[in-house]
């Protein structure tokens, strides 16, 4: 046996340890780049040569270099990513939103405070226009607040609708990278080996995408991977990609969705199954949040503007006429969906804003001359509710203060309307009343106690509760009886002669009287023979009566009332004060809901990045490069290659004894 076997392995022995030092090499150098999955040279035995001595080793073969790769934290980093994506985009969005409704001087809540404060000079002074004027003033100024924060969310949407289509753009282009890495993967693959630094690539190009949206991957035999999305879709499949796109929402074009566009056909992505990724995150603000606090913000502009008008209705100006608007509100919409096939149009108007809530409603055609109603923000009693055709042709009024008809046309089967009450109120608010001599201050009639009373009895409180009242018909009521049984005659001066009725009643302690438009409160108890007398207002430049109830709309429940009977009969006049809250009230619930959902969002945030970090930590300490390790590795495979050329050296001088002792 030469030496050549012994110059043969330790040639195999360097060739195996260069390879390794350079693979080592290779890890320290990208030991900072994105993506890179650390690589080591797999060895193997070589097959062993037999001899009558048994089989000698004939040294060592490179078999591959590999890359440190597993699926499962692979997957679990990924999806953790696209958790956390979303988080942090709802998040961003979030405190932008709580910018919007401020705290103290600055919020709308005390601007609306003043606006009610300012009624207490026009009460003490009702001939006063300087005091009416600041009425005007800050009537001016609380629209102009409204108008601001609709504006804002306006600003919000916007940002929303460009991130989105961004987010889309850049899904799109890594998509595109995926399959020319699967064309590429595929076309290496065919050498027998794995092309490690590809591979790494789609990894990361995958990684990226899971930042946008949550996906999943099926790997095929020839290398290729597959890419999946809400719950199926594909977006990358072999070498050939989807395309992303962005659609307007079916009812209102200022809203995105998303959507599909795979060999020609354009499919809409409903956003529920989205799961993860900064889109999702996105459109939950846009469908959830932006929706909530749009419609808690036009609640309170059509609760304060629909109560404050009503008031004003019922009082007389300085020219002794009724109240006109003081303040306008955006309209109730019916918007209908993309998808219709039918000819139907609905409408909504607001009967009573004190009862409609902060929510968007669907109307759909469920055929047989059955529609259903759903509240989207949530489903309290009696909705979702089956409403006949015969009362939306009549007008539905038996939901949250809403007046629903079928204005037109035929509806088909599954034909969806979205009804917003509320959605524009805030945005559209203004001011429309200018002349401050136009302010009601007046009540339009006035009580007189006799003044042979002996009874305890006075005015509590006379207001009118409706704009129907007639100030020419004057009312006369005489206690018989100390238990509060009187006797009245109404007489009315409308037209010559006056008609006159008489009859009798009943007034019980806490409760009202009331005629022709007007309710009083009593204190105290009448005694028998005691009068009352309600008339029309003589001078009402210095009558208070309804500058008194416009002040304390500032404490009656304007917002979010809910009517007694749920639904199942017509609205009443007390139903509408049953619940709800006052206008500080409202506000301080529209801070909270916000100030919740921004710790909630954050709190989501800052949990799920937690987990990405430690997933993607798990990830790093598995397929990641660490230097100290590798310099470790430099240093074995250093002197591997040492002892291997010193085997040669020793080959070599093994070679050299034998040539001489050949033939000389």
């Amino acid at each position: 046996m030469g030496a050549s076997p012994l110059i043969s392995i330790g040639m195999r022995a360097m060739t195996a340890n260069y390879a390794a030092l350079q693979a080592t090499g290779n890890n320290i150098a990208n030991a900072n780049t994105p993506g890179y999955s650390r690589q080591t040279v797999q060895l193997e035995t070589a097959t062993g040569q037999f001899t009558g001595a048994g089989f000698f080793g004939k040294g060592v073969n490179v078999k591959t270099v590999a890359r440190q790769h597993d699926e499962f934290l692979v997957r679990e980093a990924a999806i953790s990513r696209s958790i956390a994506s979303s988080d942090a985009a709802r998040a961003d969005q979030l405190r932008q939103l709580e910018k919007i409704f401020p705290m103290g001087e600055a919020g709308i809540g005390y601007s609306a405070g003043q606006l009610f404060n300012a009624f207490v000079d026009v009460s003490n002074q009702p001939q006063d226009t300087a005091a009416r004027q600041v009425v005007l003033s800050r009537t001016q100024e609380l629209a102009a607040r409204f108008r601001t924060a609709a504006e804002q969310l306006d600003m919000l949407q916007t940002g929303i609708t460009q991130d989105i289509k961004l987010n889309v753009k850049n899904a799109n282009e890594l998509a595109r990278q995926i399959a020319e890495l699967n064309q590429s993967i595929a076309n290496a693959k065919g050498l027998g080996h794995e092309p490690n630094d590809l591979l790494d690539k789609r990894d990361l190009a995958i990684n990226d995408l899971s930042k946008i949206l949550q996906v999943s991957t099926i790997a095929a035999d020839d290398g290729t991977t597959s890419v999946f999305f809400a719950g199926g879709q594909p977006l990358v499949v072999g070498n050939e990609a989807a395309t992303l796109t962005t659609l307007p929402d079916i009812y209102d074009s200022t809203k995105l969705q998303i959507g599909t566009i795979d060999k020609g056909i354009t499919t809409a992505i409903p956003s529920s199954l989205l799961g993860g990724g900064s889109i999702t995150g996105l459109l939950q603000f846009q469908n959830q949040d932006l929706t909530s606090a749009r419609n808690q913000l036009g609640q309170m502009a059509l609760g304060i503007a629909g109560g404050l008008n009503a008031q004003q209705s019922n009082g007389w100006d300085l020219s002794r006429n009724f109240g006109t608007d003081i303040l306008s509100v955006g309209p109730a919409r019916a918007l209908a969906s993309d998808l219709n096939t039918g000819t139907g149009v609905v409408d909504v108007s607001i009967d009573n804003p004190s009862l409609v809530q902060a929510s968007d409603y669907e109307l759909e055609y469920l055929g047989s001359n059955n529609y259903r109603l759903s509240r989207l923000s949530n489903q309290t009693a009696p909705l979702p509710v089956t409403v006949t055709a015969a009362q939306l042709a009549a007008g539905y009024r038996n939901v949250d203060g809403l007046n629903i008809t079928l204005s037109s046309g035929t509806p088909a089967v599954g034909d969806k309307f979205l009804l917003q009450p509320v959605n524009a109120a805030a945005r559209d608010m203004k001011r429309v009343l200018d002349d401050p001599r136009g302010i009601a201050a007046a009540s339009p009639v006035t009580g007189n106690l006799g003044s042979t009373n002996t009874g305890t009895a006075s005015i509590a409180e006379l207001k009118v509760v409706s704009n129907t009242v007639n100030p020419k018909i004057s009312v006369a009521l005489t206690f018989t009886n100390s238990t509060g049984a009187y006797s009245y005659t109404q007489t009315d001066n409308t037209t010559p002669p006056p008609v006159v009725t008489t009859g009798t009643g009943t007034w019980t302690a806490g409760q009202a009287i009331t005629f022709n438009g007007w309710s009083m409160q009593l204190n105290g108890v009448p005694a028998s023979g005691d009068t009352i007398t309600v008339g029309e207002t003589l001078y009402p430049a210095n009558n208070n009566g309804n500058a008194n109830a416009l002040l304390g709309l500032r404490d009656l429940n304007l917002i979010g009332a809910v009517r007694a009977g749920n639904g199942t009969t017509a609205p009443t006049a007390t139903d509408a004060i049953s619940q709800g809250v006052n206008v500080t009230d409202a506000y301080a619930a529209v801070l909270a809901d916000v100030g919740v959902r921004v710790q909630s969002g954050l709190l989501a945030a800052d949990q799920s990045a937690s987990i990405e970090a430690d997933a993607v930590a798990r990830q790093s300490s598995f397929s990641g490069v660490n230097l100290d390790e590798e310099a470790a590795r430099l240093i074995q495979f250093q002197q591997s290659y040492q002892a291997a050329a010193k085997m040669l050296q020793i080959a070599q001088s093994l070679f050299d004894s034998l040539m001489q002792l050949g033939p000389r």
